[in-house]
């Protein structure tokens, strides 16, 4: 049946189609292709489909299906239709290549129902999306991808380590919770690293704002999700990733103090907004888990559409820092109007999409008496609604220091693809039934009660009146902000400078050992090799035997006449060669 078809598949395959379409044909094939999968998810049965045999011992699924899976798999292909959207005008096929085989390898993370088959999407998954940032061809994206790619490896070396554990254990790859130990901490680092869990996660907000202005949007919806999608059907209610996930939130909306670059401010907000899911995957109740399928759902969307904002931004001016922006809002209406869609949204302004899913992990954490988390959520409310919902727009649009910036026009397809993303967000949160409806697990909430709503609304004034006494202090500044991957640019640089310190050391010692010293004197003693190892053997024996210092002088003399002539005793030759090859066997 062509419903049973992973979706995977057909991005993987179409994403190796698209240079041989040109022009119209091109796009028309571009946006195809998910408006297609969307419709194949609607008919996908529910089960393990497309179980292949695997070294005769172990089966691998390549299309489990599940509810949850659904939902996250609706968001990929819906984010992959806006995102291709906005790119529609890039006529080169390598970056929507690389974009498609990144959305098909997210959904076969997704839809993996066996470890190993999820490893081998998983790391394709790296590759691809590390392509997006190289495709950027500069320097910082370079080394940004670079730096990318090999945490990501790592990442990817540590599943795997999980991977091989847990089979040794139980004999089995199923996709289940390990039992405490190696497979289990193994599995759960590299889940967390992909989901950007601190400190293993500078290295999105590193490379994410390197990627160009269209794929820097596909990179923001598919790896820290489908790393939150994994740890949900591995590791709910794994208190570890309650307070992880908690502090995962404050640290995103702290370092988003710090920066002046836009994109990489919003970076933040991404580890920021994902710690929601995580915390919510750790409480592991039914609303939790209800909240971190919606959050992540909701989040794709708004950030995505934030991305786009940030992206039309650099687009139009060539610049990406707060110091250097300011003034724009009447050339950029509509960018404008749209970004706070997405800034509404993200800061849990009811009425909006991040409002239905963001307060439902929040009154999770209170349903089950954990006041402590509870507040440490509400306060990263409060830093993303000030950095991305009035410090990022303000600086950006509004503050008038510089007003001469000149603004090119942006391609329609940008416009077409953040009003389709604001709408998403504003229907959602108007009309949250639609989304919760396709939620998992049997769990009711209502959003829209006096006390959420009336609770927001003063969490949102508060933080407005405090940005007005603060806005001095709140601007951009030029700087470099220092992140945990600062270990591992300076240890690396340390590494490779002790292992040049050694590595040299070692072959200077071994060239004055051997090659200046040991083979020249080889070298002469080879020269006459068959008297020297004749001599070396006799004489110690010549010695035991009582004869003379003279008389072993005048038998080496005799010896090495002998065999500088050639007329040698059968018996010295003999043994010559018996002495060489029992060397030759000993060394061996």
């Amino acid at each position: 049946m062509a419903s049973l078809f992973p979706p995977a598949l057909l991005f993987l395959g179409a994403a190796l189609l698209i240079p041989f379409f040109r022009g119209t044909a091109r796009k028309a094939f571009i946006l195809a292709v998910p408006v297609v999968t969307f419709w194949q998810l609607t008919t996908l049965p529910l089960g393990a489909h497309w179980t292949v045999p695997f070294l005769n011992a172990y089966d691998l699924t390549l299309l489990k299906v599940e509810p949850i899976r659904l939902c996250f798999a609706y968001v990929f292909v819906i984010m992959a239709f806006l995102a291709s959207t906005f790119a529609l005008h890039e006529r080169k096929p390598f970056q929507h290549m690389a974009a498609f085989a990144y959305v098909g390898s997210s959904l076969g993370v997704a839809f993996a129902g066996d470890f190993f088959t999820l490893f081998i999407f998983w790391e394709l998954m790296a590759v691809t999306s590390a392509a997006i940032i190289f495709l950027r061809n500069t320097k910082a994206a370079r080394e940004a991808g670079q730096r990318y790619l090999l945490v990501h490896i790592a990442g990817g070396a540590c599943l795997m380590a999980g991977v091989v554990f847990q089979l040794l254990a139980t004999g089995s790859l199923a996709i289940v919770r390990p039992e405490p130990g190696l497979a289990f901490s193994f599995i759960l680092v590299g889940f967390c690293l992909n989901a950007a869990v601190p400190p293993l996660s500078a290295w999105l907000s590193d490379a994410y704002p390197e990627g160009s202005v269209t794929g820097s949007i596909y990179l923001t919806a598919y790896t820290t999700k489908t790393a939150v999608l994994t740890l949900a059907l591995v590791f709910p209610g794994t208190e570890i990733l309650v307070w992880g996930g908690a502090i995962m939130a404050l640290y995103g909306v702290v370092f988003a103090v710090l920066e002046n670059d836009i994109r990489r401010l919003l970076a933040y907000h991404i580890i920021s907004q994902v710690g929601y899911m995580v915390c919510g995957v750790g409480l592991g109740s039914a609303l939790a888990l209800n909240g971190v399928t919606s959050h992540a759902f909701c989040h794709i969307l708004y950030k995505g559409l934030l991305f786009m904002g940030a992206g039309a931004v650099i687009y139009a001016t060539g610049k990406r820092q707060l110091s250097e922006l300011g003034g724009i809002w009447r050339l950029m209406p509509v960018t404008v109007v749209l970004y706070m869609i997405g800034a509404f949204s993200i800061s849990g302004v009811p009425g909006f999409n991040g409002f239905v899913s963001k307060t439902m992990i929040i009154s999770a954490a209170g349903g089950i008496h954990r006041p402590v988390i509870e507040l440490m959520l509400l306060l990263a409310s409060i830093g993303t609604f000030l950095h991305t919902g009035l410090k990022l727009p303000y600086f950006t649009f509004v503050a008038p220091k510089n007003r001469g910036l000149t603004v090119r026009s942006l391609p329609i397809n940008m416009h077409f693809a953040m009003g389709g993303a604001a709408f998403l967000c504003t229907f959602i949160g108007v009309y949250p039934e639609v989304l919760y409806n396709i939620l998992p697990f049997g769990a009711e909430y209502h959003p829209y009660t006096p006390s959420h709503v009336i609770g927001e609304f003063q969490l949102l004034i508060a933080t407005g009146i405090a940005f007005m006494v603060y806005i001095d202090q709140l601007g951009g500044h030029p700087a470099i902000t220092l992140d945990t991957d600062w270990f591992y640019r300076r240890g690396a640089t340390w590494f490779f400078r002790a292992s040049d310190v050694v590595t040299n050391s070692i072959n200077a010692t071994a060239d004055n050992v051997f090659m200046r010293t040991a083979a020249p004197r080889l070298a002469r003693y080879m020269r006459d090799g068959a008297s020297n190892i004749v001599l070396n053997v006799l004489t110690p024996l010549w010695s035991l035997d009582g004869v003379e210092p003279k008389e072993i002088a005048h038998r080496k003399i005799q010896i090495r006449k002998m065999l500088s002539t050639g007329s040698v005793p059968i018996g010295v030759s003999a043994f010559a060669a018996t002495i060489v090859f029992i060397v030759f066997f000993t060394l061996m």
